[in-house]
């Protein structure tokens, strides 16, 4: 998908959180359909029916009339087919849930509806956009000419940008015949067999400091005031400066990983169980929230699921997951698993051979032989 920043005028600007806001209450309604619908008892709405009930809604409503029908549309489309890939069984996405202001600030528009993309100089390009004309974004790239829909979405920090639908082609594979192996983790986002250690560019000294500054004081501020708005609008700009960081990060390293190798092998992490908060209940409170909660934060931040999830997109069929278990204390020169191998976070020492290196760099090299050992001293 091909993102671009947009630049729309204050007026336009307006238009588009409006377009938001309808697709939003759209989808919303849609999934209040579907949550009291039981089988057996009624038939859930269909799409032909739900437009039906659109254009009743919108003769009642004027807010509603005054923004586009194509966008209230275009959202109840995306939801079928959110059902759709849902009801699927070899799809693993969930049941589409609701939507929060603030938090999913965005809509589509398809082909064939009325949109056109126009150059307008070097750097700068327009889309048309219905109920707001030409909006203007940044040519960073050329357009895909076989998109299939674009989509226009608002972020956190406040800024405007706008995807086009597009399947890029796989990065071929180089035919060496070469196998990496990647070891992630906190300390070291990714090592690779080869002896590389790759960390995920984060906020800078001076931007942490400040970033703890305001954290500060939004938990002084007022709830509902101007100043706690301006305080959480701070905080976000920095924290999308982060994830743009991180974006850019995996782009760039799963493109040099699937050009650099014909097989990419990976530890099979279950990302999900293993950021789960351990607060546990009132009944039974967990132990180690605070040590648990910095553990979490450190992991979504080194960028694990990203990274895998790109590679698979730009290599596919090349990326296999291996089993994790104890691919950091297995040596990877004579296959001895002792715990105590492990000295430190960073460094690796055999008690049987000697061998020495990097923890991670030898868990990458455990991971790119495919050795998965299922038992304490079982390799295979």
């Amino acid at each position: 998908m091909s993102r671009y920043r947009l630049t729309p005028t204050p007026a336009q600007q307006a238009v588009l959180r409006d377009h938001c806001g309808h697709a939003r209450y759209t989808w919303n309604l849609a999934v209040e359909q579907h949550s009291h619908w039981h089988p057996g008892r009624t038939s859930a709405p269909g799409y032909l029916e739900q437009c039906r009930q659109l254009t009743q809604a919108r003769a009642e409503h004027p807010w509603l009339a005054a923004g586009s029908q194509t966008v209230q549309q275009q959202a109840l489309r995306d939801f079928t087919q959110a059902m759709a890939v849902f009801y699927d069984p070899a799809s693993p996405a969930g049941r589409p849930s609701w939507r929060k202001a603030g938090r999913n600030e965005g809509f589509r528009i398809g082909r064939g509806r009325q949109w056109d993309v126009r150059r307008v100089s070097r750097h700068v390009a327009e889309i048309w956009v219905p109920k707001a004309g030409w909006v203007r974004f940044r040519w960073s790239r050329t357009v895909p000419p076989d998109a299939k829909s674009y989509r226009v979405t608002r972020d956190r920090a406040g800024r405007w940008h706008v995807a086009f639908a597009v399947i890029p082609a796989p990065v071929p594979a180089p035919g060496n015949g070469q196998t990496v192996g990647i070891d992630r983790g906190v300390a070291v986002s990714a090592a690779l067999s080869t002896g590389q250690l790759l960390h995920v560019p984060a906020l800078s000294a001076q931007e942490r400091a400040r970033l703890r500054r305001l954290q500060r004081k939004l938990a002084r501020a007022t709830r509902g005031s101007n100043r706690r708005r301006r305080v959480r609008h701070a905080i976000a700009r920095l924290k999308a400066r982060e994830a743009d960081r991180r974006k850019d990060w995996a782009e760039k390293v799963s493109t040099g990983i699937a050009r650099r190798f014909d097989l990419i092998r990976v530890e099979d992490l279950q990302i999900g169980n293993m950021t789960r908060s351990a607060k546990g209940t009132r009944e039974n409170p967990g132990r180690g929230v605070r040590q648990k909660a910095g553990l979490n934060r450190g992991i979504l931040a080194s960028g694990w699921g990203l990274l895998v999830r790109r590679l698979q997109d730009k290599a596919p069929g090349r990326v296999e997951k291996i089993k994790p278990h104890y691919t950091s204390q297995r040596c990877s020169a004579c296959g001895r698993v002792d715990r105590g191998s492990r000295e430190s976070q960073a460094v690796f020492r055999c008690t049987a051979c000697g061998f020495a290196a990097n923890a991670d760099v030898n868990a990458a090299l455990n991971i790119a032989a495919g050795h998965a050992v299922t038992a304490h001293g079982c390799g295979m």
